[in-house]
């Protein structure tokens, strides 16, 4: 019954994500994001595996894998990471060509509760890239994310709805980057809301819409999250 009820729902998210924009630039993202944590340790690792495509699938936007250490402080809730990326990125259309980069990045995570309902949490992030055909550049980015579970309570447990939102800005460090080419100082920004369903105790699905905006373009995206601490 819950899960009828769960892909029912995003049967009729996906049909209103639709209506908002035009059928040909709806995009997909399909993630898996995981974390786990050393026993009796304060380290552990995170990362996530995205398979992006301009449609809704085999049209490659790219394709991310990443991973980190990470550490969290005795008595913090806050969590640090050192990670690094690898970025297979397409070409729009029927060109098959791709391009890569390699990325190494430094992020604090510092959650709070706003609320006995709402729960806030902060992600900072620096990254160095190496852009095939760019010189070495750098990024800074700022999420804000919301969980709201549809419970009483504020942890999610087993069975539980919740709502998930964020709102992620992108700044360029260097703005030169090889052959008289430049990029703006704002690079992007991701606005999104999902559904969520805490499948177990360490699974938990999210079924959503981003709104991706450049200086050059606005496009949406349809995701599909498995989340995944163990």
């Amino acid at each position: 019954m819950v899960r009828a009820l769960f892909f029912s729902l995003l049967f009729f998210f996906a049909q209103f994500a639709v209506a908002q924009i035009d059928e040909d630039d709806l995009g997909a993202w399909y993630m898996y994001i995981w974390n786990t944590q050393l026993n009796d340790s304060n380290f552990g690792f995170q990362g996530d595996v995205q398979y992006r495509n301009f449609d809704i699938l085999g049209d490659l936007e790219q394709l991310l894998l990443r991973g980190g250490v990470t550490i969290s402080p005795k008595d913090s809730p806050a969590k640090f990471t050192l990670g690094y990326a690898n970025i297979t990125t397409g070409t729009f259309g029927d060109d098959d060509t791709t391009s890569g980069e390699s990325r190494i990045y430094q992020e604090a995570l510092l959650p709070h509760k706003l609320s006995d309902r709402f729960r806030l949490t902060h992600r900072f992030r620096y990254e160095q890239r190496f852009v095939e055909d760019q010189d070495f550049r750098t990024r800074y980015r700022y999420a804000l994310f919301l969980t709201i579970p549809f419970n009483q309570e504020a942890t999610l447990n087993k069975g539980d709805w919740y709502l998930a939102a964020y709102d992620e800005l992108f700044i360029n460090g260097q703005r030169d980057i090889a052959d008289n080419r430049t990029v703006e100082l704002f690079d992007r920004n991701r606005l999104y809301s999902a559904l969520g369903y805490v499948l177990s105790p360490s699974v938990k699905l999210q079924a959503g819409f981003m709104e991706q905006s450049t200086d050059n373009i606005s496009k949406g995206q349809l995701q599909f999250n498995v989340i995944h601490s163990f």
